[in-house]
């Protein structure tokens, strides 16, 4: 069987990926956007990662590649920006090959509407449809973590269904509670932080997806598969994690 993404990576050479300096300890590499070469890609370089690299960050569109400059050097006859682009370069060869990890599924619990999603009212009206089938449209789909960033844990979900596609808010709100559900243009993200926001907030979850005291501070990561289940005011305000 093959993969989703997989035959049109293996007709891509290493060369065509487009490699950026970032300051004088990173690259990003531009893979394209499908989400299995992405995965590919971070997958092959995790697995021969040498010396120096301390970090392998895949996203929607680009792997980066973040390292220890002095742990690369070499006598001066390479520089670290070298070394690591040839490295990249003769992994990115064996990467269509690569075997990205399963991605886990994890079920989030979350309350709708009311204080928990002040715009979903709003957002149900604008688009003339009932509160009840945005909630049941936006739980029942089956979302793929992309990317995690703009704050620590924050996953970006694609999977959105196209009927609830909604611009981001014209005024960003100064703070978002720790856990809203919003959607922002094609995607749902969560809110692992307290953090200024501009997404359309439809819902909260009591799970706490950022635990920097964790070994794997992120419950969610790239690849992981997301499913929803409602769950009351009650339910959110009893929830106990």
């Amino acid at each position: 069987m093959t993969l989703a993404g997989e035959s049109a990576f293996m007709r891509t050479p290493a060369c065509s990926m487009k490699i950026t300096t970032l300051g004088d300890s990173a690259i990003l590499i531009e893979v394209g956007d499908d989400a299995f070469a992405v995965r590919a890609l971070a997958a092959a370089l995790l697995d021969r990662k040498p010396p120096g690299v301390f970090e392998i960050v895949p996203a929607y569109t680009t792997v980066a590649v973040f390292y220890n400059p002095l742990q690369l050097a070499n006598g001066g006859t390479t520089t670290p920006d070298a070394a690591i682009r040839a490295w990249v370069k003769e992994v990115g060869e064996a990467a269509p090959h690569a075997k990205p990890a399963p991605g886990r599924e994890r079920v989030i619990p979350v309350c709708y509407g009311g204080e928990s999603g002040p715009d979903l009212e709003s957002m149900a009206s604008d688009k003339g449809m009932a509160v009840d089938e945005i909630v049941r449209l936006h739980s029942s789909a089956v979302y793929s973590v992309r990317a995690v960033g703009f704050s620590p844990g924050f996953p970006y979900l694609s999977g959105l269904p196209e009927a609830l596609h909604t611009p981001r808010r014209a005024s960003p709100r100064t703070v978002v509670p720790a856990g809203s559900v919003g959607i922002g243009g094609a995607q749902t993200g969560i809110y692992t932080l307290a953090t200024p926001g501009g997404w359309n907030l439809i819902g909260r979850t009591p799970l706490r997806l950022f635990r920097p005291e964790a070994a794997e501070p992120a419950w969610l990561r790239v690849g992981d598969i997301v499913r929803i289940e409602p769950i009351t005011q009650e339910q959110f305000k009893a929830w106990s994690p």
